[in-house]
């Protein structure tokens, strides 16, 4: 699919993140894959996915733009959002649309900066890549490398960026101010947990919003619930 028609399909609406970690009851691709046809036949434009098993699953089960990553967890390295080539050629033979990297200033592997990994996932998959950033400086590097789209994903999560419990609707805001004017979408991401907040993301000029654990993770929504009701009863 051709970036600019990708876009315009994903253009100010809810793209869900359809991801479960090893030890959750939703683990597995047949499970990803259900939640994401849940998710667009109740409106979701896009599908935000993990691994080659789940992307390749959800791919038969949606045709809605998928966002693709890969998450590995390497000794001694900090970066976990698609580290390597070699994940990102994974993501691309996967059926994803767009290859999800980690763009922050961390050391990456193999001795590559986020810019290299940017570049050569671009040749390599033929993908349009999206940078996840914790700075503007890191978003502003990324599309200097050749980052087509870029998202402010790993605010909070990188020891030295502002750290809060809430989306970075600073950072959003910082980045679609320089990024907008040059053509480059800004999509809202990062512990959005309401539609509130989601809605509020795109009157910041967000492309398009991101959510994922206020969706797609039964464990931390009923937590949340659990922690009011009893809040209730001791006050």
């Amino acid at each position: 699919m051709e970036l600019a028609a990708l876009m315009e399909g994903l253009r100010g609406g809810l793209i869900v993140s359809c991801q479960a970690l090893a030890d959750e009851p939703l683990f597995g691709a047949g499970h990803m894959a259900a939640m994401a046809r849940a998710a667009v036949s109740a409106g979701a434009v896009g599908i935000r996915a993990n691994g080659p098993d789940d992307i390749a699953a959800i791919r038969q089960a949606v045709r809605v733009p998928i966002i693709g990553l890969f998450k590995a967890d390497l000794p001694g390295c900090e970066v976990r959002i698609t580290p390597t080539l070699e994940h990102a050629r994974r993501v691309a033979e996967a059926g994803a649309d767009v290859a999800a990297v980690d763009a922050t200033g961390r050391p990456h592997p193999d001795g590559l900066s986020a810019g290299e990994l940017i570049a050569k996932v671009r040749q390599q998959t033929g993908l349009p890549v999206l940078a996840d950033v914790a700075t503007l400086d890191e978003g502003l590097a990324a599309v200097r490398a050749g980052a087509q789209i870029v998202a402010p994903t790993l605010s909070g999560y990188a020891s030295y960026s502002s750290q809060q419990s809430g989306p970075d609707f600073d950072l959003l805001a910082a980045l679609v101010a320089r990024l907008r004017p040059l053509g480059v979408p800004v999509i809202a991401e990062g512990r959005i947990a309401t539609p509130e907040q989601a809605a509020h993301a795109l009157t910041l000029g967000a492309f398009a919003v991101v959510v994922g654990s206020a969706i797609t993770r039964p464990q931390w929504i009923t937590a949340r619930f659990v922690e009011a009701i009893h809040g209730e009863k001791q006050s």
